[in-house]
C-alpha cells in the first residue's frame, strides 16, 4: 500500500510495521504519514532512515529503507 511520497519516491508499509503501530497505539494512516513529511531525519546505515517526531505521551519513530526507486516502512516504534 502506497503511503505518501518522500524525495520523489513512493513510501510503501509492510505488514510488520502497520502490526507494530496497532500494538502501539499510533494512528497508522494519519499520524505515520505526518511524521514522514515534518519529523526530523536520520540517516544511519547504508540505506535505513529513521523519522522521530516528539508528541505529550512520547515520541514515534519510524524506520524506513530506502531501496532504489522506493522506499518500505518496515517497523514503527515508541521512544521516550
Amino acid at each position: 500500500m502506497e503511503l505518501t511520497n518522500f524525495q520523489e519516491k513512493p513510501v510503501y508499509i509492510s505488514t510488520h510495521a502497520i502490526k507494530q503501530a496497532r500494538i502501539r497505539r499510533i494512528a497508522f494512516p494519519d499520524y505515520v504519514k505526518k511524521i514522514i513529511e515534518h519529523g526530523k531525519i536520520k540517516r544511519f546505515g547504508k540505506n535505513l532512515i529513521q523519522f522521530k517526531r516528539r508528541n505529550k505521551k512520547g515520541s514515534v519513530i519510524i524506520i524506513v529503507e530506502d531501496i532504489g526507486a522506493i522506499m518500505i516502512i518496515k517497523t514503527v516504534e515508541r521512544g521516550n
